[in-house]
């Protein structure tokens, strides 16, 4: 096994730190050794990116794109691998390691290199002016144009360590900025594949950089680092606060996609098959570790039996157990850590009255951190469980008997990043979803449009990303006016 090192103005850097083992959550064996890099080489990495910064950011857009392509390429070319790789660090199925990650990052890249050549200029309406203090009379022109910010910290979450990379690095890049990306410390090495693919697709040194760490300290270097004008995250609400907070000091760029408690409006003429499947791939999907679930459920009254009966079925259906047998459906979360936080929430359910319901076990061989997936019935809307985010394969149903009654239940939380509704009266359903104070709404379904915009409201996050919307957000919008 060869330790991993760190990526730095485009060289393989040994760690001052020394390394930290990376895990597979379902066996619990070693999987690789990530580089544990120092405060100092954040800021070498940081520094690093700035002086690239300079060429890259003037380079023609065919340039960038033409990187970008040959990356997903490379990427594509040894995808069985990175698939095999993000499974055994993230403990995702295979499929989901192969479709949704490694693929999904593949399409990223891909996106985005025709990203590079959308247009940046933006035509504005031209002005007469009187003659005044400010010069003579005349027509002005204008354009808005798109600048790329400059250097781009880059922090990812553990729950997809391809897409969500991807999705900040690709249109970083595509806008001409240059990056500094620390990954999440459970699933690293990923994030170095991807880097090794761009270095041979021909980034520059020091378009991209790569730093890790066990702990917070290479994080809180990247984010308070002075060669940094913005900062990329995805992660906890918590941790994103305190990143809000460093930035706001240095008046830093922020795109902050944080926590979910998505609420799902079921009412009674909703198809219930559809609802179900949809609320139930909340259990299985990266074992319920992800933020855009619909993991709190407000049926209304006449259906909640049948609806509460449906998802206990689907329960029922899902195995768990070792990702990579064909039949597991629910494998295990990311650590022992998240394991025993999301059990304690499941046992606090109970405590607060909830009627608790549960399928499967942890395989037999005792290794892995598996959370056998759990419906909260019962549930009122001043539970812990019901207001707070578990992310895991834990979902909490609450009755509702009218339309306003729901609407207020699922704007009755701290967050607001995607909600849902399901009904057969279309027009109801988009009259809801404009009353639901969320960054987005999925109507009868729990797809997703990517070229929407995404992100949250509240303390969901800040900004949008997605589509043409990430390259806004790694941009800054400058005017250039001239006399007509």
């Amino acid at each position: 096994m060869t330790p991993e090192r760190l990526y730095i103005g485009g060289e393989w850097v040994e760690p001052d730190g020394g390394h930290y083992e990376v895990t597979d959550p379902a066996t619990e064996e070693v999987v690789g050794l990530a580089p544990e890099a120092s405060p100092a080489q954040v800021h070498e990495a940081a520094r690093a990116a700035r002086e690239a910064f300079a060429s890259w950011s003037r380079t023609r857009p065919e340039e960038r794109a033409a990187v970008l392509s040959r990356a997903a390429d490379l990427m594509a070319r040894d995808a069985r691998a990175h698939a095999r790789l993000a499974r055994a660090e993230s403990g995702a199925t295979p499929a989901v390691a192969r479709g949704m990650q490694v693929g999904v990052g593949i399409a990223r890249f891909r996106r985005y290199a025709k990203g590079a050549l959308e247009p940046v200029e933006q035509a504005v309406p031209p002005q007469i002016n009187e003659a005044g203090p400010m010069g003579r009379a005349g027509v002005l022109g204008a354009v808005a144009v798109r600048r790329p910010v400059g250097v781009v910290t880059c922090i990812t979450s553990y729950n997809n360590p391809w897409a969500n990379p991807a999705g900040k690095i690709a249109p970083a890049l595509a806008m001409g900025n240059t990056v500094v990306v620390k990954p999440a410390p459970q699933d690293p090495l990923s994030v170095y594949a991807m880097a090794r693919a761009l270095a041979e697709a021909g980034a520059p040194p020091g378009v991209v950089n790569v730093v890790t760490g066990s702990g917070p300290e290479a994080g809180a270097a990247a984010v308070a680092s002075r060669d940094v004008d913005m900062v990329s995250f995805t992660g906890s609400t918590a941790v994103g606060q305190r990143i809000g907070e460093v930035c706001g000091r240095e008046l830093k760029r922020q795109l902050l996609e944080l926590g979910g408690k998505g609420a799902a409006l079921v009412f009674d003429d909703a198809d219930l098959s559809a609802a179900i499947g949809g609320i139930g791939t909340t259990f299985s999907f990266y074992s319920g570790q992800i933020c855009t679930a619909p993991t709190r459920v407000l049926a209304q009254r006449r259906v909640y039996g049948r609806l509460v009966e449906g998802l206990a079925a689907h329960l029922g259906r899902m195995t768990v157990g070792d990702p990579a047998d064909p039949g597991t459906v629910v494998g295990p979360v990311i650590s022992a850590a998240h394991r025993d936080r999301v059990e304690s929430y499941i046992e606090l359910g109970r405590e607060e009255g909830a009627r608790v319901l549960r399928h499967g076990r942890a395989p037999a061989h005792g290794k892995g951190f598996y959370v056998p997936p759990a419906l909260l019935t019962e549930c009122t809307s001043g539970m812990r469980v019901v207001r707070e985010e578990i992310f895991g394969p834990v979902v909490v149903v609450v009755p509702f008997d009218d339309e306003e009654e729901g609407i207020a239940l699922a704007g009755d939380t701290d967050y607001g990043l995607i909600d849902y509704v399901w009904s057969a009266d279309v027009a109801r359903a988009f009259r809801v979803a404009a009353r639901l104070r969320a960054g987005g709404v999925g109507v009868n379904t729990v797809g997703r449009n990517m070229e929407a915009p995404f992100g949250g409201f509240r303390k969901s996050g800040v900004g949008r990303d997605v589509g043409s919307y990430a390259l806004h957000a790694y941009s800054e919008l400058q005017a250039v006016v001239w006399p007509g």
